[in-house]
């Protein structure tokens, strides 16, 4: 008897050498920046929250450009509460004062504190984080029972005691409520800061600047902090729509603010004695209100998702 033996040979696919051959072998990898910047530009979400922004920001520096009417100078009792007319679109206050102007003027004042109060928790945060996290041992202790203080304390409630105290109280402005804010607000900022930094600090990089003289100090400063800004960056962009929401809910309580300084906060604070007859004296400011918050949400959420280490590796 022959034995035959059969030979099963899987089929060869032909390797695509075009699409091999096409790939440059000596470009360098993008790094984190220059990536999410690629990933950015091409998500509609970060391109109309931009937009958005944009436009509050011209508006809040040149209030002029859209509102030629002075939003307090041209209060008359005559004309309160009356509807929209020409040359004032949105109607009147209680006061007789300009709808409209209000709204627009009160851009400056909610962008201020917002911007304001998320540069003074970046300072404050990312500096006692940045410490607390690279330092550790006891350092570490005592800043995070610090911030643990402060972290338990609720934002009105807190703000209705730092308020009451003669230097609040007595000099009610942006730069008050930026400074109850940010005291109130820091914690946040110093823990994402700390579990960034917990995570670079023994990279080898930092290892390798360390044995070659580089201080801790300098290491800090130079290789870890720039290495660690992509949650901190994610965290300052949700955290100004948080501050303007913040202050707008103080000034309706009225402990922001004072009634002087235009700001939405206060406008929807003024229409509560009109909101069963013309409920749409609120609807503007809260409207304004409303859609600068969702710019900064759905910024912050497009940054995150490009900074996220997880999308890159997909």
């Amino acid at each position: 008897m022959t034995s035959r033996n059969n030979h099963f040979v899987a089929p060869i696919e032909e390797t695509p050498l075009l699409a091999t051959d096409a790939l440059k072998s000596d470009q360098a990898p993008l790094s984190l920046w220059a990536d999410a910047w690629r990933k950015l530009r091409r998500r509609p979400l970060f391109i109309i929250s931009t937009l958005l922004i944009l436009a509050l920001i011209v508006i809040a520096i040149f209030p002029g450009l859209l509102s030629t009417v002075p939003p307090n100078d041209d209060c008359q009792l005559a004309n309160s509460e009356a509807g929209p007319t020409a040359g004032h679109p949105f109607g009147f206050t209680f006061q007789g004062c300009d709808i409209y102007s209000r709204v627009v003027h009160g851009t400056q004042a909610s962008l201020s504190v917002g911007v304001l109060s998320v540069l003074c928790v970046l300072v404050i945060g990312v500096t006692l984080g940045a410490v607390a996290g690279y330092y550790g041992g006891w350092v570490d202790a005592v800043l995070a029972r610090l911030g643990d203080i402060f972290f338990a304390l609720p934002l009105v409630l807190g703000a209705l005691v730092i308020t009451q105290l003669p230097v609040f109280r007595e000099n009610k402005s942006v730069w008050t409520v930026v400074a109850v804010i940010a005291l109130l607000a820091w914690p946040q900022m110093a823990r994402i800061t700390r579990g960034a930094v917990l995570e670079v600090r023994n990279a080898d990089f930092v290892t390798a600047a360390r044995a070659l003289g580089v201080s801790k100090v300098g290491a800090l400063v130079r290789h870890v902090l720039p290495n660690a800004l992509a949650p901190i960056i994610v965290l300052a962009t949700l955290n100004l729509g948080i501050f303007i929401v913040a202050e707008a809910t103080l000034s309706f309580i009225g402990i922001g603010l004072p009634p002087s300084i235009m700001s939405w906060g206060n406008d929807i604070a003024g229409a509560q004695s009109s909101i069963r007859t013309k409920p749409e004296i609120m609807l503007y400011p809260a409207a304004a209100l409303s859609i600068t918050v969702l710019s900064f949400i759905m910024l912050g959420d497009a940054v995150r998702d490009a900074l996220d280490p997880k999308s890159r590796q997909r």
